[in-house]
């Protein structure tokens, strides 16, 4: 039985709605089982499976390519729904209709749809039902009571056994696989291709970005087994050139169905670029046999936005905000602050989850960061600045490594550090701060800066 009776109750404000979601299990506490969403969809007249859905997984890119496919569609004058985890400063920023989040007043209705029923769920289950599984019903009841003519649906962990995998994709999308949640999904990729491969349902359109050879024979053996059609990128699809620019990147794209060319896209790196590429072909497959109106296109991804994912939130000096919580989504962010600017010094603010691969992340960033301040955000999950700054004075030396465990003043430190470049030698003094390590870093960090502009 469970503790959460009181779910039942309407909630009349936005935090009694939220309360009542954090009074569930976890994110990371995990059941792997689809029962208790089916019963529970089932209770709320399968809202699912009114819906056309666009399903992605993979370790990185997720939000961001959930993002530019979204803005394709409504740019095809299609009613869009997007769910979206983790959120970086508010839950709400989980479930969007039209690219804008719920409103307080619509959040707080979508909960009271599903509250009336999760007591019947976690009184007939084994498990009660958990936060994750509470708001993708909140989602797809909020979808198909809009109604939406398309759901851009991100899983939170893996595929087979999230809690979205409740719907049938028309097209599914698996973005690259690297090692990431080893705890809950395997400590090798052909392990965790295999649980992804799981959004893959008979007869849909499945759209793979580039993979590795083993991850790559692994998600053809499931196409293969549940008869999907396959274009993957590199060979169907993909970047046929990309220019940083001002505020972003210059892309020709090869798509499905046409070339793309003269697409600017104000994110930077080329995986952003790469993950232009997915979308472009997720929509192509969704919404047409012929090529798409390329000034549609260009209008679309020219709009796209992906908050703290190389965003600059401020300016003198820059501070950047990038999620990078794993070592191939560092990795890909060290590339791009390569590729798209000269920052020098680089200060980094770091703050990691206690379950993650900090000495990847950390080892990822060592040659980019010429000073590193260790911090920690104000979560129990968060590996605390003492234990990561340990762990930085092995990769980067002690005399490059600052602990900090406010937020707030390792920004400050950094910033400060930043403007006096000529410290480090560098008589520009052309400095910047980077802010990352993890999701709810970088939206604490970023509610904190934009209270401060």
């Amino acid at each position: 039985m469970s503790d959460n009776a009181e779910d039942a109750r309407p909630a009349e404000t936005y935090a009694e709605a939220e309360d009542a979601l954090l009074s569930r299990w976890p994110e990371t506490r995990l059941a792997p089982s689809l029962d208790r969403i089916q019963a529970f969809t089932e209770l709320l007249g399968e809202p699912q499976k009114s819906l056309r859905v666009i399903h992605l997984t993979g370790t990185n890119g997720k939000t961001s390519t959930s993002r530019m496919i979204e803005r394709l569609l409504r740019g095809l004058d299609l009613r869009t729904g997007r769910f979206t985890s983790p959120h970086l400063e508010k839950m709400s920023e989980r479930i969007s209709i039209d690219g804008e989040q719920l409103s307080d007043e619509d959040f707080v209705r979508a909960f009271n749809d599903v509250a009336a029923y999760t007591h019947l769920i976690d009184a007939e289950q084994e498990h009660p039902l958990s936060f994750f599984e509470t708001i993708v019903a909140m989602a797809y009841a909020a979808f198909a009571d809009a109604p939406v003519d398309v759901a851009v649906v991100e899983v939170g962990m893996g595929g087979t056994w999230d809690a979205t995998n409740v719907a049938d994709a028309d097209v599914a999308v698996v973005l690259p696989i690297a090692v990431d949640h080893a705890k809950y999904l395997g400590d090798d990729t052909t392990s965790i291709a295999g649980e992804k491969a799981g959004i893959l349902k008979p007869g849909c359109f499945a759209i793979f970005a580039e993979q590795s050879p083993e991850v790559a024979a692994v998600l053809l053996e499931r196409a293969v087994e549940v008869g999907a059609t396959v274009a993957r990128e590199g060979m169907e699809f993909g970047v046929i050139s990309r220019v940083p620019a001002v505020g972003g990147q210059m892309l020709s794209l090869q798509g499905l169905r046409g070339r793309y060319d003269d697409v600017f896209l104000p994110l930077y790196g080329a995986y952003q670029a790469q993950n232009a590429a997915v979308a472009l072909a997720a929509v192509e497959a969704f919404a047409s046999d012929e090529p798409l109106d390329v000034e549609i296109v260009r209008a679309a991804f020219a709009e796209v936005t992906s908050p703290g994912r190389l965003e600059v939130i401020r300016r003198s000096p820059t501070i950047v905000l990038d999620a990078a919580h794993n070592p191939h989504g560092a990795e890909a962010t060290a590339s791009a602050l390569e590729d798209s600017f000269s920052f020098s010094p680089l200060i980094g603010v770091m703050g990691v989850m206690g379950d993650k691969d900090a000495d990847g992340v950390l080892a990822a960033f060592e040659p980019h960061f010429h000073h590193l301040i260790c911090t920690q955000n104000s979560t129990s999950r968060s590996m605390s600045a003492a234990d990561l700054g340990r762990a930085a004075a092995e990769i980067y030396g002690e005399d490059r490594v600052t602990i900090v465990p406010d937020l707030a003043e390792a920004i400050d430190r950094a910033a400060t550090l930043a403007e006096a470049g000529e410290a480090f030698g560098d008589a520009l003094g052309a400095g910047a701060v980077l802010v990352t390590g993890s999701v709810v870093t970088v939206g604490e960090a970023r509610a904190m800066l934009k209270g401060r502009r």
